[in-house]
């Protein structure tokens, strides 16, 4: 695995558990944020050729 696709999945992984916390404590703008930048993220796997296991 090259040092970008671990990246990109280190990145996801911690926005997933962003995200989860954010919905936990009610922090509905937070999670907003936190879902736009796994969609970033997604998109920027999926333009470079890198395949998400999610």
């Amino acid at each position: 695995m090259g040092e970008f696709t671990t990246t990109i999945e280190h990145r996801l992984d911690q926005a997933y558990r962003n995200l989860q916390e954010a919905r936990s404590s009610g922090d509905d703008y937070l999670a907003d944020t936190f879902t736009a930048e796994i969609e970033d993220l997604q998109r920027l796997a999926t333009d470079n050729g890198v395949s998400i296991q999610r």
